[in-house]
C-alpha cells in the first residue's frame, strides 16, 4: 500500500506485524503463499557479541585503513537486501495508487494516511524457479550444537577428573575443589565498540568517517551530498545487480531510498537525533564510499538498504555496516532505554545469500501467525523441514491484535475522518468491504483504529 505520511509508532507497530517499507511503498508478504517466505528478523543489540567472522571483517577494515592495503577478491555477499520489486513478485500484497498528499507543512500532529487496493494473485505467474535448499556449507558453526571450548580448558578439566579418580582409588573421600578461574576465564568479553575503535587506528593511511544525515525532510547536509550519494548508488546497481545504465535514475533513487512516509519526530525521552528516516554515510578520505539507509523508531533501528562503491567490494562493507548499525543502536539506547533492537529486514532461509542475517546473535524471528518473537535457534529447526512455519509452539496462542470490528477502522473520505461503519452508511452499495476487511486484518485492530485509509 502507498503511505503518504506515517508516524514512527504506527510504522513500528506495522513492522512488528511483518510489514516493511521501500520508499513510501509499504508491503507485507503472504508467507504461506510465496515460494520464498520472508520472516522479519531482529537482533538484541545490547546482548550482541561479534563472532569470529565479524572480527575478521573488522580486522580487514583496520588493515586497509592503517596500511592502505585493499584485499583481493570479491565481497562476501552479505550486502544483499530484498528490494520492493522482488517482494511484489513473491507475494500478493497491495498496489500503490497515485494521490495528492493533502497535508501541508506541519504534519507532526497528523495521523497516518494510506491508500490501498488488492492485487490479484496473477502476480504469482511471474515467479521464477526456486533453487533447491543449499546444503548449508560455509554458513558458519551449527547453531544447534554447543559452542566449541578451548583446548586448554578441556585439558584442565581432564586433569581435575584424573585427580578425583586417583584420590577416590586411594580411599580419600575428600572432595577436590575445582580450580579457581584464571584471570582469562573471568575476563569479560570485549564489547563491539572496542573492536570498532580498534579498526580505526590513529596515524593511518586512510580516514574513515560515518555521518548521519536526515533524508526526510532532507537536511542541508543531505542535500549537499545528494549527487555524490546517488553516483555511488548508480555504480552499485550497475556492478552488483547488473542494472542497465538508464535504470538507476535519479528519480528512481529518490523514490526508493530518499522518500519516506515517516514524520520526523523528537521526544523528551527519545534519542537526540530524533526519530525518522536517515542515511548513514561512510566517508573515506573526503568522499562517500557507502551509504546505509535506516529508520530510527521507538524501539529499534531498522535497516532499509545498503549500497557501496564497487571498488571496495572486497572490504565486506555489508557486514561492516551491520556491525556499525548495531553499535549505533546501542549508542541510541543510552539516550532512549526502549530503543534496544536492530531490525535487519527479512530473513529468507531458502535463499543462501540472505542467511547471513541469522549470524547476528542473539536474534529472533517473528511468528507469522501470532506475531510473537521466537529465538532463531528454535525457528531454524522448523525451517529445515518446511519453508513456511508457525514458530509459536503454543497451539492456543493467537494474534493479540486480531481484527474484531472492521466498522471501527478509520477512513478519510472527502477530507473528513470517520469510522468505516459511518462511511459505509454514506456510501450505500459500496463494494469495497472485502478490501477494507483484508487491510484491517493485516494491520491489526489497533492500527486500523489509528491509521487513516483513504477512500475516493
Amino acid at each position: 500500500m502507498w503511505s503518504h505520511t506515517m508516524t514512527v509508532q504506527d510504522y513500528q507497530d506495522l513492522i512488528d506485524r511483518g510489514w516493511r517499507r521501500s520508499g513510501k511503498y509499504v508491503y507485507k508478504p503472504k508467507l504461506d503463499k510465496t515460494c520464498c517466505p520472508q520472516y522479519t528478523i531482529r537482533c538484541h543489540a545490547l546482548k550482541f557479541q561479534p563472532s569470529k567472522s565479524h572480527k575478521k571483517v573488522l580486522k580487514k577494515i583496520s588493515k586497509f585503513i592503517s596500511k592502505g592495503e585493499l584485499p583481493k577478491g570479491q565481497d562476501d555477499g552479505e550486502s544483499v537486501f530484498i528490494s520492493v520489486q522482488f517482494a511484489c513478485v513473491l507475494s500478493d500484497t497491495f498496489l500503490c495508487i497515485g494521490f495528492q498528499n493533502m497535508h501541508e507543512k506541519d504534519s507532526s500532529q497528523q495521523p497516518t494516511l494510506l491508500d490501498c487496493m488488492c492485487v490479484s494473485s496473477s502476480l504469482r505467474r511471474h515467479k521464477g524457479k526456486v533453487s533447491k535448499r543449499a546444503d548449508g556449507g560455509g554458513m558458519g558453526a551449527d547453531p544447534g550444537r554447543p559452542q566449541c571450548r578451548k583446548a586448554k580448558d578441556l585439558r584442565k578439566e581432564r586433569r581435575l577428573q584424573k585427580e578425583q579418580i586417583r584420590q577416590h582409588a586411594d580411599g580419600d573421600s575428600s572432595i577436590v575443589s575445582p580450580m579457581p578461574p584464571t584471570a582469562a576465564q573471568t575476563k569479560q568479553p570485549k564489547p563491539l565498540e572496542d573492536f570498532i575503535n580498534e579498526s580505526l587506528p590513529d596515524n593511518s593511511s586512510h580516514c574513515l568517517e560515518v555521518r548521519l544525515v536526515r533524508c526526510n525532510p532532507p537536511s542541508p547536509q543531505f542535500k549537499a551530498s545528494f549527487d555524490a550519494s546517488y553516483q555511488v548508488y548508480k555504480l552499485y546497481q550497475m556492478a552488483i545487480h547488473k542494472d542497465p545504465p538508464d535504470k538507476p535514475s535519479e528519480s528512481q533513487f529518490r523514490r526508493f531510498l530518499c522518500d519516506s512516509p515517516l514524520e520526523a519526530e523528537h521526544s523528551p525521552d527519545g534519542p537526540e537525533v530524533g526519530y525518522g528516516s536517515f542515511h548513514q554515510q561512510y566517508w573515506l578520505d573526503g568522499r562517500i564510499v557507502a551509504v546505509g539507509v535506516i529508520d530510527i523508531l521507538p524501539t529499534c533501528v531498522s535497516s532499509v538498504y545498503f549500497y557501496y562503491h564497487p571498488d571496495f567490494a572486497s572490504l565486506s562493507l555489508g557486514s561492516y555496516s551491520a556491525l556499525r548499525e548495531i553499535a549505533f543502536t546501542r549508542q541510541l539506547q543510552k539516550q532512549s532505554p526502549k530503543l534496544s533492537y536492530y531490525y535487519l529486514g527479512f530473513y529468507i532461509h531458502s535463499c543462501p545469500k540472505m542467511r547471513y542475517k541469522g549470524q547476528y546473535r542473539p536474534s529472533d524471528l517473528l511468528c507469522p501467525e501470532t506475531y510473537a518473537w521466537v529465538q532463531i535457534e528454535q525457528c531454524l529447526l522448523q525451517l529445515e523441514n518446511s519453508r513456511y512455519a508457525r514458530f509459536n509452539q503454543d497451539p492456543d496462542a493467537g494474534d493479540p491484535r486480531v481484527l474484531k470490528d472492521v466498522g471501527r477502522a478509520l477512513v478519510l473520505y472527502r477530507r473528513a475522518v470517520m469510522p468505516y461503519a459511518a462511511y459505509s452508511r454514506k456510501r450505500k452499495g459500496s463494494s469495497d468491504e472485502t478490501e477494507v476487511q483484508q487491510y484491517a486484518d493485516l494491520v491489526g485492530q489497533d492500527s486500523a483504529e489509528r491509521i487513516l485509509l483513504y477512500r475516493a
